[in-house]
């Protein structure tokens, strides 16, 4: 790295969440600020504990600069504490719906339930109830070609499955809903985050809506009589983009709220964190098309195709790539087109993510920045493994689900980046040294 660097021990005091991180806006604190380790899904404890770097360094930089700077919320520390746990809460809560999403699907379980209700209601609890969900069921294409015979135990999985799936969106809302009146009726919340959370709450009642407008056209009859009955892959796309729309806002706003600075102990530092910028961008563009690639992927059960690599059975490109007319329909409904874009997607990422890393080692940045990239490498590198693995083992519900969660996992770092390479404010650039200051 060109220029001074930090400390071993200041260096690596970035990544905890620093709730008392603007312990006073008027006085310039210098306690040692209480701390809150969030974890990473599927990162093992050497990465997460590099990544978990704590953020004191930061915090004793811009608690003395707050008073130029527009803060989400306003009500003290104690205040902001509560608001980072819940929005960090509900992000996590999000990350797990995908997750449990995912494993409704792998296991087919996800056109278990023939109806809808906003509100939801109750499970059938008796046998007779039982008996009438089953009946519903059978009429569906679902249970006709795939799933004839099926006994009522198997039924009872499948429909646990979608269930535990609705009412656990539905439990996110209720559990957001009511800590945000809470805090709108303490005065905790500004109007600019109370905007945007509104936003994301409304997004995510929507999302129920969507959720069913896709189980919907998996309960229609196939065109074809030899098709298989699945939920439409555009529907399908739209329902997981929604959610990752909905994490990353969540989890951009719950940084915002504590670390409402970027790491900048110096101008030099600021400059290349500009630098690093303008790659990041670009690839984290990458890194959220390459999942929603993957969306298509589930929808045209592509996954359960081609299992071999590097090749495509016997060759490198299929030769049915561009059968469906008009051409576009390809990339969204053609099983080979579709896995072959995957493929070539999440290759282009893991070099473009290993491309960003090879570019910035020489660009004068914060130590935790660098090391936050590398762990983004690394988690690059895993989930391209895992895509491998899945593939090759047909598709295993338990490598299906990793391979979703890494995909989510790999955008909640590079979420984490670009916020971590935020422009710090005029008023905080106007008090920085030139270069940072060594022990």
């Amino acid at each position: 790295m060109n220029g001074p660097s930090l400390t071993t021990a200041r260096s690596n005091n970035f990544y905890r969440i620093p709730w008392k991180f603007l312990s006073s806006t008027k006085a310039h604190a210098t306690d040692t600020l209480s701390t809150s380790e969030p974890s990473f899904p599927h990162m093992s404890a050497t990465t997460s504990s590099r990544l978990l770097l704590n953020f004191s360094t930061v915090a004793s930089v811009s608690a003395k600069n707050t008073e130029g700077l527009k803060l989400l919320v306003t009500a003290g520390p104690h205040a902001q504490k509560a608001v980072g746990i819940w929005l960090f809460v509900s992000a996590a809560w999000v990350f797990s719906m995908v997750v449990l999403g995912g494993v409704t699907r792998l296991t087919r379980s996800g056109l278990s339930m023939t109806d809808w209700k906003f509100a939801g209601g109750l499970p059938p609890l008796s046998d007779d109830e039982w008996l009438i969900e089953f009946e519903k069921y059978k009429q569906s294409p679902e249970y006709k070609r795939i799933n004839k015979g099926m006994n009522l135990d198997d039924f009872k999985f499948i429909y646990w499955m979608e269930y535990a799936h609705r009412m656990w969106g539905r439990a996110l809302g209720i559990m957001f809903a009511l800590p945000f009146s809470y805090f709108l009726r303490k005065g905790y919340i500004t109007p600019q985050l109370g905007l945007r959370l509104s936003g994301l709450f409304a997004l995510g009642a929507g999302q129920g809506l969507i959720g069913w407008w896709m189980v919907k056209s998996g309960l229609e009859e196939p065109i074809s009589e030899y098709a298989e009955p699945r939920v439409s892959p555009y529907r399908l796309a739209a329902h997981l983009t929604s959610a990752f729309v909905i994490y990353s806002g969540l989890f951009w706003t719950a940084l915002s709220v504590v670390m409402p600075e970027p790491p900048a102990e110096s101008v030099a530092w600021v400059q290349g964190a500009a630098r690093v910028k303008r790659l990041a961008l670009p690839v984290s563009v990458l890194v959220g098309i390459t999942a929603i690639s993957g969306a298509f992927v589930a929808g045209n059960d592509a996954g359960r195709a081609f299992n071999t690599f590097p090749k495509m059975g016997d060759v490198w490109i299929p030769e049915d790539i561009f059968m469906l007319k008009p051409l576009i329909r390809n990339f969204f409904e053609n099983t080979s087109t579709v896995q072959l874009d995957h493929r070539i997607l999440a290759t282009a990422t893991l070099f473009s993510i290993g491309g960003l890393w090879w570019s910035t080692r020489k660009i004068d940045i914060h130590p935790a920045i660098r090391s936050l990239i590398g762990s983004t490498v690394g988690m690059a590198a895993l989930q391209v493994t895992l895509g491998i693995s899945t593939l090759l083992s047909y598709v295993p519900v338990s490598l299906g689900s990793a391979h979703q969660a890494g995909a989510l996992t790999l955008l909640t770092l590079m979420i984490l980046l670009n916020h971590t390479l935020r422009r710090p404010s005029l008023h905080l650039l106007k008090t920085l040294p030139s270069v940072a200051k060594t022990a």
